[in-house]
């Protein structure tokens, strides 16, 4: 049976992506010094393909890495599992994409039960990884902080996609919105226009809420309240830190189950992501 098969029984599937972050970006022409952006570079996602990985570059051990010319915090990938090395402490999966190979190490922790975590990947299946790259005795890796199966079969197709569409965006800016067909970015140094206004200034945008339209109710409601006060808190100094679980539960109500199911299943998508612990969310897109 193929792995695709199973994608009914998955209560909040939809066949999204990684996400791309734009809003509170590292790349914004009007990124925050030092602390704050260092922050924000951490809590950013993007995503990637297996030889850009491989290409990224660092300027010393300790720096972030770089791929063209652009610093990176977590990325995600998505290739199949050629390979898999169970160990005590980890898991090892080596991840081919078409572009490159690569190793994704999982670190169990016991204490957690995530040794049954990833009883369901295995060899040949195609996965989505988020996490970190990582060197070690020159060894590139990404050390996963998430994998899970890809249920349909077109993710891979779409975050190949969307990889070169991050690229091109980091590259020349992103493209204008509806209603700012006159902005544009100055060749791929991400400088305001003409009309003042970079293409990366923080926005709500009506393309941002139609990409939650195809995700089930609970999900949408976080999706859209989440993106709705990240907006109204894009200029304070607590925007980095993303959203309160508990914020999330007052304004969605209903069962507290559900609603960690859909949080899951948005972290699952790639469209959310934990900051400064498990209990704030942000946005990835």
């Amino acid at each position: 049976m193929s792995q695709y098969d199973n994608h009914g029984t998955n209560p909040y599937y939809s066949g999204g992506g990684g996400g791309y972050i734009q809003n509170n970006s590292p790349y914004s022409a009007n990124a925050s010094p030092s602390g704050t952006r260092a922050q924000d570079l951490s809590h950013s996602l993007r995503p990637v393909s297996v030889g850009q990985v491989i290409r990224a570059t660092q300027t010393h051990t300790d720096a972030n890495w770089v791929i063209d010319g652009n610093e990176l915090g977590q990325v995600t990938i998505v290739g199949q599992v050629v390979h898999i090395t169970m160990q005590a402490t980890n898991c090892l999966y080596m991840i081919d994409d078409g572009s490159g190979r690569i190793e994704a190490r999982y670190w169990i922790d016991a204490s957690e039960g995530d040794a049954n975590k990833m009883d369901g990947v295995e060899e040949n299946m195609y996965v989505r990884v988020t996490g970190s790259i990582k060197s070690f005795g020159n060894k590139r890796y990404v050390n996963a902080t998430h994998i899970r199966v890809c249920t349909d079969p077109h993710e891979a197709i779409f975050h190949t996609m969307e990889a070169m569409t991050a690229s091109l965006i980091a590259e020349r800016g992103a493209p204008p919105r509806p209603g700012q067909e006159g902005q544009r970015v100055n060749g791929s140094t991400g400088h305001p226009g003409p009309s003042g206004t970079s293409a990366y200034s923080n926005q709500q945008s009506s393309v941002s809420i139609q990409h939650f339209a195809s995700l089930p109710a609970i999900p949408r409601r976080i999706a859209e309240f989440m993106a709705a006060e990240e907006y109204k808190r894009r200029d304070t100094p607590e925007a980095a830190d993303g959203i309160n679980i508990g914020a999330i539960a007052r304004a969605i109500g209903g069962d507290a189950v559900k609603i960690s199911a859909a949080l899951d299943h948005l972290m699952d998508e790639g469209l959310i992501f934990t900051t400064s612990d498990e209990n704030h969310f942000k946005l990835a897109t």
